[in-house]
C-alpha cells in the first residue's frame, strides 16, 4: 500500500527515471559481484570494428580513437547514472530542460571514464604477460596512422603471443604508413614501440 502511494505521488517523468534506474543499477550490481568472483571477461558485447574508406585521419591526443565506449557495461553504467540524476534533479524541482541534459552529460562522461579504466586495466595486464620482442616478424595492420622517418607514432593492431594487441608503432620509411595498411615488424623502439614497414 505505501509502495502505491509512493509511486502514485511522483510525476511521470520521475517514474520513467525510476524505472530506468532499478533494472540497470541490479544489473550493474549482478555485474560487479560477478567481476569479483571472477565469472564473466573483459570482451563485453563491444559493437564491432568498422572501417570506413577514405577514413580521416586526424591527431588523437588524447587517444579517444582506441577507447571502447560502446560496451555493455558501460551502456549500463549510462543508464544507472542518467536515470539516478534524473531523479535527484526532479527531487530539486529542477526544470525538465535543463533536467534531461546534465543527467545525459553524466550518463556520458561516466561511459567515457569507464572505457579509460578498462583501457588502462587491459594494457596493464597485456604489458605484464607480454614482450614486444615477440613481435618481431609478425604482421599486422595499421590502425592510426604513422608518420615517417620517425618523427612520430602510429599504433598497429597485431597478434602478440596469441592476444590481438594494440601498440604504438614507428617507421624509418620515407612516407607515412596510412590506416588499413597491412605492416610488418622489424624491431623495437624503447620499452613500449615497434619499429614496422610495409608488407
Amino acid at each position: 500500500m505505501f509502495i502505491s502511494e509512493w509511486w502514485n505521488s511522483l510525476e511521470a517523468v520521475t517514474q520513467v527515471f525510476y524505472c530506468m534506474a532499478i533494472p540497470s543499477t541490479l544489473l550493474l550490481l549482478i555485474q560487479t559481484v560477478m567481476m569479483f568472483i571472477g565469472i564473466g571477461d573483459d570482451s563485453d558485447f563491444d559493437a564491432p570494428d568498422t572501417e570506413l574508406d577514405g577514413e580521416l585521419d586526424i591527431d588523437d591526443p588524447l587517444g579517444l580513437d582506441s577507447l571502447k565506449v560502446f560496451t555493455l557495461k558501460g551502456i549500463i553504467a549510462f543508464f544507472v547514472v542518467f536515470s539516478w540524476v534524473g531523479i535527484v534533479m526532479q527531487k530539486a524541482d529542477a526544470p525538465i530542460y535543463l533536467t534531461f541534459p546534465v543527467a545525459i552529460a553524466c550518463g556520458v562522461l561516466i561511459m567515457v571514464l569507464m572505457a579509460y579504466l578498462l583501457r588502462a586495466v587491459m594494457r596493464l595486464r597485456s604489458d605484464g604477460n607480454t614482450d614486444n620482442r615477440n613481435a618481431i616478424g609478425v604482421a599486422g595492420k595499421v590502425h592510426l596512422t604513422i608518420p615517417p622517418e620517425r618523427r612520430g607514432e602510429g599504433k598497429v593492431h597485431i597478434m602478440l603471443q596469441g592476444s590481438l594487441v594494440e601498440r604504438n608503432a614507428v617507421t624509418d620509411g620515407l612516407e607515412a604508413i596510412p590506416t588499413g595498411a597491412e605492416v610488418v615488424v622489424v624491431g623495437t623502439s624503447g620499452q613500449t614501440d615497434l619499429v614496422v614497414k610495409l608488407k
